[in-house]
């Protein structure tokens, strides 16, 4: 439970950090608590897609992974985030990725991110 809860936080920290570091990801709210609210229920919805769609999508293409080297797995990445904006969005949360290269590169931020801290604050369950 403990690292169930590190890694929803983690996802929140590096998705915030994404949002900080490129205009075109955007967490909207009209006060500090909304976009708190909101982050939160991104990092869950993030959370959501990474264990049950990704492992799919990541296993479907695994030919393709091979092939490139394991670069296929950053586009797998970004349209992942991208389908966490849409689902964000469907659900009421103000969350924009606005491009694919956008989402490539935040996507890029949030794995780095996400290592860090997982590195180090090393979470027992």
């Amino acid at each position: 439970m403990t690292r169930l809860i590190a890694s929803w936080i983690f996802s929140a920290g590096a998705i915030a950090v994404a949002a900080w570091l490129f205009d075109d990801i955007s967490i909207g709210g009209a006060e500090r608590s909304d976009e708190i609210l909101t982050l939160a229920i991104v990092a869950a919805v993030f959370a959501l897609i990474n264990t049950f769609v990704a492992p799919v999508i990541k296993l479907l293409s695994l030919p393709f992974i091979i092939v490139t080297l394991g670069l296929m797995l950053i586009v797998i990445n970004a349209l992942l985030l991208m389908l966490t904006a849409n689902i964000a969005d469907w659900v009421g949360a103000d969350f924009v990725v606005d491009g694919f290269w956008t989402a490539v590169w935040g996507s890029i931020v949030i794995s780095i991110v996400n290592a860090v801290l997982n590195a180090i604050f090393d979470v027992a369950d």
